[in-house]
């Protein structure tokens, strides 16, 4: 796969070259369109490959569907990228602004939804590591209740008094966890005088 991208990354670079638009005839246009069209398209049976064969990964160590699912999307979502910048790189677009942009752009959107960022990744490890399993009661913080679905963002837990809550996988996952088979069994003993 490296070699399929250094090749394909080489090759572009030598296309961009001697590669300018505006300075050629129709058929050189049409050859350089066709040749980044059938770049972009050797990316995206890549990415789908890639896509597939991380989800299958995902599914054959027990990791959750939706997780094994959303690893797979990252997957082709990050060979695209790739695609595209070299796609246009073979057009003769000079592609080192747009790398620069797409990583300011990355940053900025990281610092802003850093909050977002930190309950997806703790979704994720939670999802991957397990630390409670549905229908186990737990403790954190001032949150307990017995869990109903953990998803990338929240885990849903079922309080006595029927109210779910929603609690955010970042303090699942930086707090200390109690975690019982059962939620306790409430007594209506008087207590003793």
């Amino acid at each position: 796969m490296n070699q399929f991208l250094l090749f394909a990354a080489e090759t572009a670079q030598e296309t961009a070259e001697t590669i300018n638009l505006f300075e050629m005839e129709w058929p050189d246009i049409v050859k350089a369109i066709g040749f980044s069209l059938l770049t972009l398209l050797c990316f995206y049976i890549t990415a789908k490959v890639l896509q597939k064969i991380s989800e299958r990964v995902g599914r054959s160590q027990h990791i959750d569907a939706d997780l094994a699912v959303f690893l797979g999307r990252v997957v082709k979502t990050a060979v695209m990228v790739v695609g595209i910048v070299t796609s246009l790189s073979a057009l003769g677009v000079d592609v080192s602004a747009l790398v620069a942009g797409l990583g300011l752009t990355g940053f900025a959107l990281g610092f802003a939804l850093k909050d977002v960022i930190s309950n997806v990744l703790a979704g994720v490890l939670i999802l991957i590591y397990k630390p409670f399993e549905k229908t186990n009661y737990i403790k954190v913080k001032t949150y307990e209740g017995t869990v109903v679905s953990t998803d990338l963002r929240y885990t849903v837990l079922q309080a006595a008094d029927e109210t779910r809550l929603f609690v955010p996988n970042s303090i699942l996952f930086v707090d200390a966890i109690s975690v019982a088979q059962q939620a306790p069994v409430a007594t209506d003993e008087p207590a003793n005088e």
